[in-house]
């Protein structure tokens, strides 16, 4: 079997990327499957490499059939970080706050902590230092911050996820592959396999808006297989932008200022 071996002597990173691809792996039946770690140390590990082939309709579609009951295997709350990992996480080169409690509700909530305040608080607002941003950036990012905290733009979780949250149990939230550009799904003979994740709890919308930041081929028919199998919540289609909010911050902070023009933009759009 021809494989890879990726290292990194950074502290908890390959610890990170063995524990996500191993919770993503449980939910691969009926789930999307997942590259499987061969082995693996404190800074590598081993994986087979797999074979590219163009993706077809059919296997698109297959993974958005798939991917709905990935998200649907549950975590505990927003943020939650894979089973048998402690700390924090990473996005690429950005670090992920991965909480391993639920926040508290707000003293103004008799609820859990809200999807907006968690994504405003922990997804977008400690992005804010990097220097890319002017004041005016930065007021009015802020501003969406305020809104999103104010639980006005909250929204239910995809069907399938809302009805696992429902019942009784630990489940508050979907499990995320948490960095599903496309370049982080692999089409194989097979069908698509999941590679590179910053696995946690979070809204599922959120993925399926990180295929469509740099194109994901046949994406309309992800969706709509998605869609069949877990009905999103109304209003779907007008989030995808609030939900690529986090990826555009990362890459605002870690590659310049060509991308705060989209974070702004998103910003004013919602806020």
């Amino acid at each position: 079997m021809d494989t890879i071996r990726k290292a990194d002597s950074r502290r908890g990173r390959i610890a990170y990327e063995v524990a996500g691809l191993s919770w993503l792996a449980e939910a691969s039946d009926p789930g999307v499957a997942v590259v499987p770690v061969l082995d693996h140390g404190a800074t590598w590990l081993e994986e087979p490499r797999l074979v590219s082939v163009p993706p077809t309709v059919e296997a698109a579609e297959q993974f958005g059939r798939a991917l709905a009951h990935t998200h649907a295997a549950g975590a505990s709350h927003l943020g939650a970080p894979p089973p048998g990992f402690d700390g924090d996480g990473w996005m690429g080169e950005a670090r992920l706050s991965l909480p391993d409690h639920p926040s508290p509700a707000p003293a103004s909530s008799s609820e859990g902590d809200s999807w907006g305040a968690f994504y405003a608080r922990e997804r977008i607002a400690p992005y804010l230092d990097a220097p890319v941003f002017s004041v005016s950036d930065r007021t009015l990012i802020e501003r969406l911050c305020e809104r999103l905290e104010s639980g006005a733009l909250d929204h239910d979780q995809p069907h399938l996820v809302s009805d696992v949250i429902a019942r009784p149990g630990p489940v508050g939230a979907a499990r995320t592959h948490g960095d599903l550009w496309s370049g982080n799904v692999m089409w194989t003979p097979e069908g698509a396999v999941l590679i590179d994740p910053a696995a946690q709890g979070g809204h599922a919308e959120e993925d399926l808006a990180a295929l469509a930041v740099f194109g994901c081929p046949h994406y309309e028919r992800i969706l709509a297989a998605y869609n069949e199998a877990s009905p999103l919540a109304e209003g779907w289609r007008e989030r995808v932008a609030l939900h690529q909010m986090h990826i555009i911050m990362v890459h605002c902070a870690l590659f310049g200022r060509s991308y705060v023009p989209e974070a702004v933009s998103i910003a004013r759009r919602y806020s």
